[in-house]
C-alpha cells in the first residue's frame, strides 16, 4: 500500500505534473494527454483499493522501469 512517509512526495510530484501539463498553462495536444495520464495515476494513489490493486500488479509482474 502507500507508505506515510512518501505520500508527500507523491502528491507533490502530482502537482507539479498537473500544473505542468495543464491545459490552461500548456496548450499542446501532448500535454493535454499527459495531464490525463496524471489525473488517473494520480486517482489510483488516492484510492487505497485501487493503489493496493496496483502494487499487487507491479510485485507480480517484476516490478517497473522509469523511463528517463
Amino acid at each position: 500500500g502507500l507508505e506515510p512517509e512518501l505520500h508527500g512526495v507523491e502528491i507533490d510530484a502530482y502537482r507539479r505534473l498537473a500544473k505542468r501539463y495543464h491545459p490552461d498553462v500548456n496548450g499542446s495536444l501532448e500535454a493535454a494527454e499527459k495531464f490525463a495520464s496524471v489525473g488517473k495515476a494520480y486517482s489510483v494513489l488516492q484510492d487505497p483499493d485501487k493503489r493496493k490493486r496496483y502494487d499487487e500488479m507491479v510485485r507480480n509482474c517484476g516490478g517497473f522501469r522509469r523511463s528517463a
